[in-house]
C-alpha cells in the first residue's frame, strides 16, 4: 500500500465494491463456518482456527500480521487475537480498526431455520451465527482496506479480538501488554448497529453494567411450612419483598442514587419495540419517558438469577436462605462503583423482618458517551451519510461494551467511533441471526470514505 490519497467518492467505491462483492460474501461465509465460541465448555481449537483464518485474510492484503494472547485476571491465557498493521505515511494519523472473531453459542438447533454455521443467503439477508455479530465487522474492515489498496493514506492497525462474547477477560491486560502496537489517533469499534435497515447511525452512547449477587437469610435451617408457616418469615418472603422494592408502580427503577440522562432526540415506535422484543400483546411496557431514553439513558435492573427449589422437586418447606443476582444497566454519567453502592444501600434499607443480608460477587463495566464536539465524530457522520445516501443519525445502545472504558483509559487522546452493520432484524445472539446485505455494502463504503477523509484531514 502506498501513500497515495487520491479522493474517491461514494458512487465510485460502490461500483468497485460491486465487482468483488460475491468474493467478499464467500470469505464471510468461510468465517461463519468456524464455530468460534470462546467459552470454556467449547473447543478452543475453533477459536484458534478462526484467528488463523482472519490472519490469512489480512496477510493477503499485505498487512504485517501477528496472532497474540494475554493473560486473563486469573492467570490463564486468553483467547487469540489478530493484530495486523500498515504504517502511517509521514504526518498522517493511525486508525485502529476493532472487531471480534468469536461468536455466541448457537443455542437450540431447532430454533434455527438454517444451519447456524452454514451462511445461507435468502433475499437480501445472510443467515448464520456471527454473520452480523461480528464477522461482518471483520469483513467491513478488510474490504474497506482492499478497496483503498494503494490509495490508503493513513496508518491502520487491525485488532480482531477473540473473546468479546465471553466478556473480554484478557482485554485490559492485552491493551497494556501491546500498547505500543495498538496506539492510534482514531479507534473504530465495528460492533454496533444502525437505526433501521437503510438508515445509518453512529452509536454515541452506551449504557454501562454491573452485576450484584446477594443472599438473604431468615433461619439457620429449613423447617416444615405446616409447623411454622404463618409465624416464621422464610427467606422467600423476605426476598420477594426486597425484589419488589427495586421498581415503582410504573416499572421504573426505584433505587436512589442511580443516575439518568436527558431524553433522546429520536425515538422508537412502540410497535417496533413490541415486534422486536416479542412482548405479549397483553403485557404493558414499563418505565416512563421516551422509549429510547428508557433503553439508552435511564438505568434498568433485572433479576437474572434466583436460587430456589424447582417446582418439580419442591417440598413443604420454609427456605432458610436464598441467593439472587441482579443485572444493572447504567446511564451514561454513572459508574459501576456508584451503582453497586446504591443498590447495596437500597437492599439494606428495604430488608424486612430483620433478615440478614450478605453481598456476594460484583462486577461492572462503565457507560460511555461520545464527545459530539470532536471533528472526527462529525467526519464519521458525513461518511455514513454519503455511503448510504441517507442522513445518518446518532443513537444510543441499551447494552454495554465495557471495554470502551478500557480503550479510553489506555488511549485517552484517541477519538472513538462506534459503528456497525446490525439492524433491528439482525437478531444478534439469537437464533436466525442475519446480516442485511445492502447495509453491509454501505458500511464498507462508509469506512473507506472515513479513512479517506481522515487522510485528507
Amino acid at each position: 500500500m502506498s501513500e497515495s490519497t487520491s479522493a474517491l467518492d461514494s458512487a465510485q467505491l460502490h461500483a468497485e465494491l460491486d465487482t468483488i462483492f460475491d468474493e467478499v460474501i464467500d470469505k464471510l461465509t468461510d468465517l461463519v463456518a468456524i464455530p468460534s465460541v470462546a467459552w470454556p465448555s467449547f473447543d478452543p481449537a475453533h477459536v484458534r482456527a478462526s484467528a488463523e483464518a482472519v490472519a490469512s485474510l489480512a496477510r493477503d492484503l499485505g498487512l504485517d500480521v501477528e496472532i497474540l494472547t494475554a493473560a486473563q485476571e486469573d492467570g490463564t491465557e486468553g483467547y487469540p487475537a489478530v493484530v495486523a498493521s500498515v504504517p502511517a505515511p509521514a504526518g498522517a494519523p493511525t486508525v485502529l480498526l476493532y472487531a471480534h472473531h468469536d461468536v455466541q453459542p448457537p443455542g437450540k438447533s431447532e430454533a434455527w431455520t438454517t444451519d447456524p454455521f452454514t451462511a445461507t443467503r435468502t433475499g437480501d439477508r445472510l443467515y448464520g451465527r456471527g454473520a452480523a455479530d461480528d464477522k461482518a465487522g471483520i469483513m467491513v474492515h478488510l474490504t474497506a482496506l482492499r478497496l483503498l489498496s494503494d490509495r490508503l493514506g493513513v496508518g491502520v492497525t487491525l485488532f480482531i479480538e477473540g473473546e468479546e462474547e465471553a466478556g473480554s477477560p484478557s482485554f485490559r491486560n492485552f491493551l497494556e501488554t501491546y500498547q505500543d502496537k495498538l496506539a492510534a489517533d482514531v479507534i473504530v469499534v465495528a460492533d454496533s448497529g444502525n437505526w433501521a435497515a437503510g438508515t445509518p447511525a453512529l452509536t454515541t452512547s452506551l449504557r454501562g453494567m454491573c452485576a450484584v449477587e446477594f443472599e438473604i437469610s431468615t433461619l439457620d435451617h429449613a423447617v416444615h411450612s405446616g409447623m411454622y408457616g404463618g409465624i416464621v418469615p422464610d427467606a422467600m418472603l423476605a426476598m420477594t419483598r426486597v425484589l419488589s422494592s427495586l421498581h415503582d408502580e410504573n416499572g421504573s427503577v426505584a433505587v436512589s442514587g442511580l443516575k439518568s440522562q436527558a431524553q433522546s432526540e429520536i425515538d422508537y415506535e412502540e410497535s417496533t419495540i413490541r415486534d422486536d422484543s416479542g412482548v405479549l400483546d397483553s403485557t404493558a411496557l414499563i418505565g416512563t419517558g421516551s422509549l429510547a431514553s428508557r433503553l439508552w439513558t435511564q438505568p434498568s435492573i433485572t433479576v437474572i438469577g434466583l436460587d430456589i427449589p424447582d417446582v418439580d422437586v419442591s417440598s413443604n418447606t420454609l427456605q432458610s436462605s436464598l441467593r439472587a443476582k441482579l443485572s444493572i444497566r447504567l446511564a451514561p454519567g454513572d459508574t459501576p462503583d456508584n451503582a453497586v453502592e446504591a443498590v447495596e444501600r437500597h437492599l439494606r434499607e428495604n430488608l424486612p423482618f430483620g433478615a440478614e443480608l450478605t453481598i456476594g460477587d460484583t462486577e461492572g463495566g462503565s457507560p460511555w458517551q461520545a464527545d459530539m464536539s470532536d471533528p472526527v465524530v462529525q467526519t464519521a457522520q458525513q461518511a455514513l451519510t454519503e455511503a448510504w445516501g441517507q442522513d445518518s443519525v446518532t443513537m444510543g445502545i441499551g447494552g454495554s461494551i465495557p471495554f470502551i472504558a478500557d480503550l479510553l483509559d489506555v488511549f485517552p487522546q484517541a477519538s472513538i467511533l462506534v459503528t456497525g452493520v446490525e439492524d433491528p432484524d439482525a437478531r444478534a445472539h439469537s437464533a436466525n441471526e442475519s446480516l442485511y446485505l445492502p447495509d453491509f455494502k454501505a458500511a464498507i463504503v462508509a469506512e473507506a470514505l472515513l479513512l479517506q477523509k481522515l487522510a485528507h484531514g
